[in-house]
């Protein structure tokens, strides 16, 4: 009798050989039993036949005049009377490489899809029909039409479309719930990769929530259905035949697909498309705040137990909150009911907003949970606002008390910031503060990037206006035990920050 040791041994042996016969082949040996099938979905097809005729292939052309266009080259600086003259004068501008001559046609192509039969309404990716001259949306069927531009929203990437109804006969597909997806969950999707028209491609959610650093709202789908170039635009259905996403972006090292694809979910595109079709334009909602991340420093420092919500760094002159509703050094951790885990959950739940809405949101203020009711502006009002608003809040200059012209702390030397240093350093008549003055090299302040010329406007959430303030105020932290110490720190400009300092 084999004894149960030598058994498994063989088991092991058989089933390795197995699956390097499957790896170098790529196929499924006899004598192993597949089990993919039977956990995958059962056909597609009528799924598939069902919403092919609303997705579509958007064709673009661009016109670009003189050097711009891809490849192009400038015509040479000839010497007056060149023989050569008359032969670069018709090369360069035959092929619009004169500034004085045509242009160079550029087209690219992509996909898209039908959400409203009735009205002609088309959704893709503003990237696929940016600086478009001409857009021409093309059906399954061979049928052509053009295309008109309602809209677009560069922050996420989409673009609405229209075509004339009655120029062909349309199927729509409709917005599904993003939210109920689930990371596991198949998903179809269907495009025009490499402008092969028509492509079916099955996968699952691989992941949710995924940040790319694309937008200010990246809360992307990622998927492993094979997703390439001119797959952009496209419709990323669940197994209803709703669209859950619209996919934008892959990772790719060679152009082609690896598996890792992402869609803007369907939870924030419908909104989006939706102001774009009454509006033409976006309307979000806006707080009127800076944020930064809440780093486990910081949250000991403000005496919260768990690092979460959005660090207010600076408020914004003339937003909705420079009533001191909301105030620098307030963390957000919660905003109409939805909790703020991070800083980058803030912007998202705030753009989603309507506008004029009053809202309740959730701070942590010195320590103290609150609420406070906020009106919201507009975020398109807001960010005319913020392009000339240098960010710095009104400040109490503290107790002067007795008078010190410099200090080292931290490895930091702080002095008063008079008419002498905001001209050394170049700083703002409303900045208020103490003067970073040096950074000693190596210390814990720069560790974290401070540099002179910054300006100590908050330690601990309490205003400092001399040197002995910030002396003052880092002893008190030090009796009482903290081992950080935060900082609100101006730029030159007034641009708020938070850092925190180690103080062993």
């Amino acid at each position: 009798m084999i004894s149960d040791t030598l058994l498994r041994a063989a088991r092991r042996t058989f089933f390795a050989g197995a699956t390097a016969f499957v790896v170098g082949m790529i196929a499924v040996p006899s004598f192993v039993t597949p089990t993919i099938a039977s956990d995958g979905p059962p056909s597609v097809a009528d799924l598939a036949e069902r919403l092919l005729g609303a997705v579509v292939n958007i064709s673009t052309s661009q016109t670009v005049k003189g050097t711009e266009g891809p490849g192009a080259v400038p015509m040479p600086q000839l010497p007056e009377g060149s023989p050569f003259q008359d032969f670069f004068d018709d090369f360069f501008k035959n092929r619009g490489g004169d500034k004085g001559g045509g242009g160079q046609k550029v087209q690219s192509l992509g996909s898209g899809f039908v959400i409203d039969a009735e009205q002609g309404i088309v959704v893709t990716n503003n990237h696929v029909i940016a600086d478009a001259d001409d857009i021409e949306v093309n059906f399954s069927d061979g049928v052509t039409l053009k295309a008109t531009l309602v809209g677009t929203d560069t922050k996420t990437d989409v673009a609405v479309l229209k075509v004339d109804p009655k120029g062909h006969k349309l199927t729509a597909v409709k917005f599904g719930d993003s939210t109920k997806m689930r990371v596991g969950d198949w998903v179809m999707a269907i495009g025009n990769p490499f402008g092969l028209g028509g492509t079916v491609t099955v996968g699952i959610i691989s992941a949710r929530n995924r940040d790319i650093n694309s937008g200010p709202y990246d809360d992307f789908i990622q998927t492993d259905a094979a997703i390439n170039r001119g797959n952009s635009g496209g419709p990323l259905f669940n197994s209803n035949g709703e669209v859950i996403g619209i996919n934008t972006a892959i990772i790719s090292p060679s152009g082609g697909s690896i598996g890792i694809g992402f869609s803007i979910p369907s939870q924030l595109a419908a909104g989006v498309v939706d102001q774009l079709r009454q509006f033409g334009e976006t309307r979000r909602g806006w707080l009127g705040v800076r944020i930064q991340p809440v780093t486990d420093d910081i949250a000991e420092s403000l005496g919260m137990a768990t690092a979460k919500g959005a660090l207010v760094a600076g408020v914004i002159k003339g937003g909705p909150v420079d009533n001191g509703s909301v105030q620098a050094g307030d963390v957000i951790i919660k905003f109409d009911g939805k909790d703020i885990h991070e800083m980058r959950d803030l912007p998202r739940v705030v753009a989603e907003s309507p506008v004029g809405k009053a809202v309740d949101v959730v701070i942590v203020r010195k320590g103290v949970e609150q609420t406070v009711k906020v009106t919201l502006g507009r975020l398109e009002d807001g960010e005319k606002l913020a392009s000339g608003e240098n960010g710095n809040t009104d400040q109490d200059k503290g107790d002067k008390g007795a008078p010190v012209s410099t200090a080292s702390v931290l490895g930091m030397t702080v002095g008063e910031l008079n008419d002498q240093t905001r001209q050394k350093f170049g700083i703002a008549a409303d900045v208020s503060g103490v003067v970073i003055t040096d950074v000693a090299k190596d210390s814990a302040a720069a560790e974290r990037g401070i540099q002179p010329g910054e300006v100590i406007t908050e330690i601990a959430q309490e205003s400092v206006g001399t040197p002995k303030d910030v002396m003052d105020r880092i002893g008190a932290l030090k009796e009482q035990g903290r081992k950080n110490a935060l900082l609100m720190l101006a730029s030159k400009t007034g641009e708020l920050r938070f850092v925190t300092i180690r103080m062993d």
